[in-house]
């Protein structure tokens, strides 16, 4: 199955644009300009459709790529976004090497929806990759949750669980460079249009933590785009 088959544009314009758009932190209506600039005239409707349709796509046909394949520590936390004008929180963990293990969109902040995350994020994954400590900050949904998947045998009961804010910094920073491509979308309209953006979003990060360096041969940029281009054509 061909999924860029009756698109009116080319495959190479629509993961250009889908590419630029995660990467650089423009608005559609920069990136329509900016395409019109090169010759290539499409509405910032067309583009936020492309987005919503390919971004989710592109991560789970690299996922085996970007999946760690060892974790002996993980940080996790959750940052904040506005949808539709209310604060939602967006759930992550990083690894002691800043690569990114998983993430998670949630309309509420408490312990299950903490304790949603932390078990998505370990069936994500095999189980040689598991952690051996979590750190988190000091709110108290983290310990709940983590207790109670330890009394489901979903984590080992050795599980080592640190609440030091300072060994969070690196995840903090990383919130931080994640919300400056987040932050010209100005408000999203509804949690599928985030999740689906966001996944964009995630996804090139990943390339720029260097998690697909092994594949692109030196290509650099280049190897970006081979790699996110061999696999949508692939589907």
């Amino acid at each position: 199955m061909n999924i860029f088959k009756r698109r009116h544009f080319k495959y190479d314009i629509i993961i250009w644009a889908v590419r630029w758009y995660c990467k650089y932190g423009v608005s559609y209506r920069d990136l329509e300009e900016m395409l019109s600039e090169r010759g290539v005239k499409v509405d910032h409707c067309t583009i936020y459709r492309w987005i919503q349709f390919y971004a989710p796509k592109i991560l789970v046909k690299l996922k085996w790529y970007w999946k760690p394949t060892f974790g002996h520590s993980w940080r996790v936390d959750e940052t904040y976004l506005k949808v539709k004008g209310k604060w939602v929180y967006l759930y992550r963990a990083l690894d002691q090497a800043g690569n990114t293990i998983d993430f998670y969109l949630s309309t509420t902040r408490n312990s299950n929806a903490a304790k949603r995350f932390l078990g998505k994020a370990l069936s994500s994954i095999a189980a040689y990759s598991r952690p051996k400590t979590i750190n988190t900050d000091k709110n108290p949904a983290y310990a709940k949750s983590i207790n109670e998947l330890k009394l489901a045998g979903k984590y080992p009961l050795d599980l080592e669980h640190r609440q030091f804010k300072y060994l969070n910094n690196l995840i903090e920073s990383d919130h931080g460079k994640l919300k400056r491509l987040i932050n010209p979308t100005l408000v999203f309209k509804s949690i599928k249009t985030a999740s689906a953006t966001i996944k964009g979003f995630e996804l090139i990060r990943m390339f720029k933590k260097g998690l697909f360096d092994a594949w692109k041969y030196g290509q650099d940029i280049l190897g970006d785009i081979n790699i996110i281009t061999h696999n949508l054509l692939a589907l």
